[in-house]
């Protein structure tokens, strides 16, 4: 019953990665299934979700540093007003992936995963790092973008990731302790990364 979080920098695999491990054990992988269940949940479009995450701002180091009252809960899944802001969509973001950890067997992509999940006995968090010049590589091969499209892309996706972190108020989401294990992907291939990662989790598969 292990929950795995990914964090990343754009372009070092992590969806790849992510995806080979979940197939690997028979888990769900979670990335575009939480915009599917917060648009669900919400009673909204994906696009509106995906629209409403780019944005998403200064609460969520709140919301996860406070017990999930059940009241609160309650009020959060039994909304059905087909709206969603930013608010909202940090609240279902937590309810979501707290549920996600608690039924277990899940690899989860990003989303502050790391630090919603900081004290689940049951999840391994993980961070991928890579140069820059590696990362634009790897868009180029696995997503056969052009040279110049795949630099602009890590870059903005770079810029993108810093600002979301600052809006949520944590400075400290390429920090090693925050994670179990830190992988220089600059250093091993995609098929070592599962390796080790199957390794850390051990008994808990």
């Amino acid at each position: 019953m292990a929950v795995i979080t990914i964090s990343r920098q754009f372009g070092a695999g992590g969806i790849t990665l992510g995806k080979m491990i979940a197939e690997e054990l028979g888990y769900v992988f979670a990335d575009n299934r939480i915009i599917q269940m917060v648009a669900e949940a919400a009673n909204v479009s994906q696009g509106w979700v995906e629209s409403v995450e780019k944005e998403a701002g200064t609460r969520l180091s709140r919301a996860i540093s406070k017990i999930i009252a059940q009241k609160w809960l309650d009020r959060i899944l039994a909304d059905e007003r087909g709206y969603l802001d930013e608010k909202l969509y940090l609240d279902y973001l937590v309810v979501i992936i707290s549920q996600m950890a608690e039924e277990g067997d899940v690899v989860i992509l990003g989303r502050g995963s790391q630090y919603i999940l900081n004290d689940h006995p049951d999840a391994f968090h993980v961070l991928l790092i890579n140069s820059f010049e590696n990362r634009v590589k790897f868009m180029m091969e696995h997503y056969k973008l052009t040279r110049n499209k795949a630099m602009t892309l890590v870059s903005n996706e770079d810029r993108r990731r810093i600002n979301l972190y600052k809006r949520l108020g944590k400075k400290d989401y390429d920090n090693p302790e925050l994670y179990h294990m830190v992988l220089n992907m600059n250093r091993l291939n995609l098929e070592q990364a599962k390796g080790m990662i199957l390794e850390l989790i051990g008994d808990k598969r």
